[in-house]
């Protein structure tokens, strides 16, 4: 007779090996699992149209419009381009494992991993914030405002935040360092600012019910204003597994699709890896930060983990983890036979959550066409001419100069890393995706 052993951990009678374990040796197996490589040609791509690509990003090297950085593209799940270009510091070339701070590139994960708990039944998308936060629970709304002594007056909140408003920024709760005045004012008493990457002080429970503390901006569900929801929501995560956010997103995002470099902090045999961030000085040229207390702030990093994790900004990673996880939006939610969603709720994804806001001058943008879904921008049909993506494309980036987009329609993603503070030069991304989507051949 087969012997069954209890397993604490997956709470199931089970045979000789406890399920956990089996789980964990799939997950090793799985690990490490990488992208297939493809000519340009065998998915209709010009591989003479991408020189273009690289004399481009050489160009705006040799102009100061970038210090360098890492750049993927592929199409039909397969890459077709995966390169290097520039040096990290002094004579280092940049690596195409190089880890870059993706900064809110890390919303998408926080995302995709609070509809792998709805999927599940463990939480809805209206369900009010306090269910799950009780420092959520009697919110209120900044009404007046004293420039001379920065006094404030507040007014019971009428709308319970809700999962929905978390994830479409339109809570009430904000970056208060992007916002000048009033904002930042009340922000900076309650200890607000410069949040949003890591913090040496608060884990990740602390920080999320001192926020509690701070008055919304308005009334949730109003209007849009991008912000520490999904700081929120990392810690949301939390209470409904069980498990830090950390090991939420290892042991059901990352080892799954074999996203071996993503962390909130490295381990130690991977911070060399870890590049500079640049900033332009007035004569042009970059140089990586010296200020002593930007570089204390920008190599959270290589902190030590004091469990806070930042689920709107917190993750490093390299392009080729990104790329892995963005290929599994493309592929409906699954990569290389693993699924972390399904087809249906991928679908709510890039569908428009800003109709009625949108409409009122609240909402994401006033152009026709150009929104937000749940966690990331979005082109519907009507933003069709706008520019040269397809609708149906959703995106974002992160605040050191990080980019991504999805493309449903060309089957194509595209992943650009460089590591920049106060990048000047928007128009570089912009030529960029011209000449990449000018190297289509169907």
């Amino acid at each position: 007779m087969t012997k069954l052993t209890y397993c604490q951990t997956c709470n199931f009678l089970v045979m000789k090996y406890p399920i956990c374990l089996l789980l964990s040796l799939n997950s090793l197996m799985l690990f490490g699992q990488q992208f297939d490589t493809a000519t340009p040609e065998s998915v209709n791509i010009s591989g003479t149209r991408m020189e273009r690509v690289d004399n481009y990003i050489k160009s705006a090297i040799e102009t100061n419009v970038i210090p360098g950085g890492v750049f993927i593209l592929a199409r039909e799940g397969k890459i077709v381009y995966h390169k290097s270009f520039g040096n990290r510091d002094g004579n280092t070339a940049y690596k195409n494992q190089d880890i870059f701070r993706i900064a809110s590139m890390t919303k998408a994960i926080t995302s995709i991993a609070i509809l792998q708990l709805y999927e599940q039944g463990l939480l809805g998308l209206d369900d009010p914030l306090e269910w799950f936060i009780p420092a959520f629970k009697e919110m209120k709304v900044l009404d007046t405002f004293n420039q001379q002594d920065s006094s404030y007056t507040t007014e019971p909140a009428e709308n319970k935040i809700t999962i929905r408003h978390l994830l479409t920024h339109t809570s009430g709760i904000t970056y208060g360092d992007f916002n000048p005045g009033k904002v930042m004012a009340v922000y900076s008493k309650f200890d607000m600012l410069g949040q949003g990457l890591s913090n040496p002080k608060w884990t990740t429970e602390e920080f999320i019910n001192r926020l509690a503390e701070v008055p919304l901006v308005f009334e949730p569900g109003t209007r849009y204003l991008y912000g520490l929801n999904m700081d929120v929501l990392g810690r949301v995560i939390e209470v409904v597994s069980g498990e830090t956010l950390s090991e939420y997103f290892q042991r059901h995002i990352f080892e799954p699709i074999g996203m071996e470099d993503t962390y909130f902090y490295l381990t130690a045999d991977k911070h060399s890896r870890l590049v500079p961030i640049y900033q332009q000085s007035d004569d042009g040229t970059y140089a990586p930060v010296s200020d002593d207390a930007l570089v204390g702030f920008i190599n959270y990093p290589i902190a030590e983990d004091k469990n806070h994790y930042a689920g709107g900004g917190g993750l490093s990673s390299t392009a080729i983890d990104y790329a892995k996880f963005i290929q599994m939006l493309l592929n409906d939610g699954s990569f290389n036979g693993n699924r972390l969603l399904n087809p249906q709720t991928i679908d709510l994804i890039n569908t428009d959550q800003m109709i009625t806001l949108n409409k009122t001058g609240n909402g994401f943008s006033d152009i026709p066409g150009v929104t937000f879904g749940l966690g990331f921008m979005v082109y519907t049909d009507d933003a069709r001419g706008l520019n040269i993506k397809s609708p149906g494309t959703y995106e974002w980036g992160g605040y050191f100069n990080t980019k991504y987009f999805i493309d449903p329609e060309e089957e194509l993603i595209f992943v650009g890393m460089t590591q920049i503070s106060g990048f000047k030069y928007g128009y570089f991304w912009d030529r960029l995706y011209a000449l990449l989507y000018g190297v289509l051949e169907d």
